[in-house]
């Protein structure tokens, strides 16, 4: 008897362990994703893959004064597009690279405070000029004519998408 007494106390803790180890898991493989650029901290999500025929579709009530991101890839090109409320209440559509440093693996963009700062030149710019302000140190526009808006959602078409992949090189975002 006194040998199952003693067994029982041994068993009572593997359930906490491996719950612990579990835990420990996914804390793991979020800093890695974390590291990769996988959420940028700034709203991001999992890559969207965008095949011939299909759309990134932005759902407007996601859409705030804080940027959001959104990850995706087309024809095995990563790219982004952010997207952001204006001051005015406008919704602002634009591709995450500047146009200037183009070709470095930091030309991107995070949100400072209302200003978006490009992590390789440093440039900022109001949210207020994101969708609307094309050429320089900017986020290269979606215009209104490039996406289809309704009350619901933003459609960015996979030729959109496409025709900008060049502002994307392959080392974007790596380091």
């Amino acid at each position: 008897m006194a040998g199952r007494c003693g067994d029982q106390s041994k068993n009572k803790w593997v359930f906490p362990v491996a719950a612990i180890a579990v835990l420990a898991a996914v804390l793991i493989i979020g800093a890695i994703q974390a590291m990769r650029g996988g959420d940028d901290g700034a709203g991001g999500s999992q890559v969207i893959v965008i095949d011939e025929g299909e759309s990134l579709v932005i759902p407007i009530g996601e859409i705030s004064e804080t940027a959001k991101f959104y990850p995706v890839t087309v024809d095995g090109t990563r790219m982004e597009v952010v997207a952001v409320t204006a001051p005015d209440g406008t919704v602002r559509t634009a591709f995450n690279t500047c146009q200037i440093c183009n070709g470095s693996p930091l030309a991107y963009f995070v949100q400072q405070g209302n200003t978006l700062e490009c992590q390789t030149c440093g440039n900022r710019f109001p949210m207020s000029r994101v969708g609307v302000v094309a050429g320089g140190r900017h986020t290269p526009p979606i215009f209104f004519e490039d996406k289809t808006e309704t009350a619901e959602s933003i459609t960015v078409s996979y030729e959109i998408l496409r025709a900008n992949a060049h502002r994307f090189p392959s080392n974007w975002k790596t380091e």
